[in-house]
């Protein structure tokens, strides 16, 4: 059986209340091993860090996402640094994240979003952890910043859809590419040729769940244990079989969150 990583979830979201378990039991089943689960605004990481501890194979990532940033008060960012420290060496934390740029909302101030970036990056190399990074229509921005702040242990590009171009620089620093539901769709032409050309060593594999569910599981709420449905899609696409994609997928993943 495949073992396979999911490492962007919001399995915290009400979406899972009624089956969150059972769904858990049947990821198992499947293979999926181990689910990172972001944190998107502070209200959210008391949840998320209790979800974690009471499954195995759950992990956090706690962040300030840029799709609510009126809700993210100057305080939070210290709240976060807080945060941070008091669970800093602990097993179940993985990574700063979900936070990054957002440019395709157009009522949300980039000023404001470039300050929080920039904020939460820099916490990402005070606590030497990755950062997983929300980033939509902003690769010339992220990369500028990036390439300034250098955080150390690199991170994820969620969701990732730039170019090979954009690909290339984020590899460069240090950074995998986390690839779910949005390759598997047939009219994602150029998404695809790119996912076709990735060296194996970039890719990471997620699902974004409940939101961005993949082509051979439309119009309802997506889920972890899709993941191996997505795995072999994209093995397809690469001329590979599915358990080569998953293997890769899975070690690089491990590397990234220092997990043996």
């Amino acid at each position: 059986m495949q073992r396979l990583i999911d490492t962007h979830t919001h399995l915290d979201f009400p979406d899972f209340d009624a089956d969150r378990d059972a769904l858990l039991r049947r990821c198992r089943d499947l293979g999926v091993e181990r689910l990172v689960v972001l944190g998107v605004h502070q209200a959210n990481w008391q949840r998320v860090w209790d979800l974690v501890l009471a499954e195995d194979g759950l992990y956090a990532a706690f962040g300030l996402h840029p799709m609510y940033l009126d809700e993210h008060q100057p305080a939070h960012v210290a709240a976060l640094s807080d945060w941070l420290s008091r669970y800093a060496g602990h097993p179940r934390l993985c990574a700063v994240g979900e936070f990054g740029l957002d440019y395709f909302l157009q009522q949300l101030d980039r000023q404001r979003q470039q300050q929080l970036f920039e904020a939460q990056l820099k916490l990402a190399s005070e606590f030497e952890l990755p950062a997983l990074l929300h980033v939509r229509r902003a690769h010339a921005a992220t990369i500028a910043t990036l390439k300034r702040l250098k955080p150390a242990r690199g991170g994820i590009i969620h969701a990732f859809a730039g170019s090979y171009e954009e690909a290339r620089e984020y590899l460069t620093l240090g950074f995998k590419l986390g690839l779910g539901g949005a390759p598997t769709w047939p009219q994602a032409l150029r998404l695809r040729k790119v996912v076709a050309q990735l060296p194996l060593e970039a890719i990471v594999l997620e699902t974004d769940s409940p939101d961005m569910a993949p082509a051979m599981h439309p119009i309802q709420r997506n889920s972890p244990e899709h993941l191996p449905d997505i795995c072999a899609a994209l093995a397809e696409l690469r001329g590979i079989s599915p358990d080569e994609l998953a293997s890769a997928s899975s070690r690089n993943a491990a590397e990234l969150f220092g997990w043996n």
